[in-house]
């Protein structure tokens, strides 16, 4: 029997600007975040994402959701994919209602559809009359429950979860892990991107490691995760001066090179024949 994915990328890319923070200095340097990224998820499965800070994961998650565009390669999405991460989708001066209507409202939901999704994340998020009350007013854990709430009862084929589980109270997190198991006994697939080891370990079928922009590795769950561990152990028994060095390592090999303008190579062709 073939195998279907939900999810390929192809030699993908993704490149950001990096603007001089000397105001005098107006030459912005252009970076690799993501960088010639290749990878299969099967339909049905959980994969963790892990990887250090700056790493790549979160331009990863928006790429996944199709927030951000890749700028070379392709990606290939089977289904419908829903973002879960703090913040993100939510109006922070709509209220917690407004917010639920709205995402319902784009997404060209009927009236009829957008009450039982309503109803489903009254239910679920549990912030009483804080739901009638401008988002802004919300601390983290609230958005976080908000936010999950409502991308949990959209009911998509992919759910990308990026880090939402970090903040807010074990019990409420709990749930969520405990609604994402039903949801991966429906067959949904599952992209969990988390600093947590212990919930990869425990939720996840799969796991990949993104380091520097590039895929270091994507396959078995114990193994990536062993091997993950064994690196965060030897970066966080650095100083900080080879920490910065290693960040610093790391991020030259990002750095895409400017080619030179059109006069500089007529010049250089001039003065030395190239």
């Amino acid at each position: 029997m073939q195998t279907e994915y939900a999810i390929e990328f192809r030699h993908v890319s993704k490149i950001y600007n990096l603007k001089s923070k000397d105001k005098n200095h107006k030459e912005s340097k252009r970076f690799y975040a993501l960088k010639d990224i290749n990878f299969k998820i099967p339909k049905g499965e959980v994969v963790g994402v892990l990887g250090t800070n700056g790493s790549g994961k979160s331009t990863m998650s928006i790429i996944l959701a199709g927030i951000s565009e890749i700028d070379d390669g392709e990606m290939i999405v089977n289904g419908e994919q829903s973002l879960i991460a703090i913040n993100t989708g939510l109006n922070m001066q709509l209220t917690g209602m407004e917010n639920i209507e709205l995402k319902g409202a784009l997404l060209g939901l009927s009236k009829k559809r957008i009450e039982e999704i309503t109803e489903g994340v009254i239910e679920f998020a549990e912030i009483g009359d804080f739901l009638y009350q401008p988002v802004k007013k919300y601390s983290s854990g609230m958005k976080s429950r908000l936010g999950f709430s409502i991308n949990l009862c959209l009911n998509p084929d992919i759910l990308i979860v990026d880090e939402a589980l970090s903040v807010g109270d074990k019990g409420f997190a709990q749930k969520c892990i405990d609604k994402m198991n039903e949801l991966k006994d429906d067959g949904k697939t599952i992209i969990f991107i988390s600093h947590s080891l212990t919930q990869v370990r425990e939720f996840c079928q799969k796991a990949m490691w993104i380091e520097g922009g590039m895929l270091k590795e994507y396959g078995d769950i114990e193994e990536v995760c062993d091997h993950y561990a064994e690196y965060v152990e030897y970066y966080n028994a650095l100083s900080n001066q080879e920490k910065n060095a290693e960040r610093d390592r790391k991020f030259a090999k990002r750095i895409i090179k400017a080619e030179p303008s059109f006069w500089k190579r007529i010049l250089n062709k001039l003065r030395f024949g190239k």
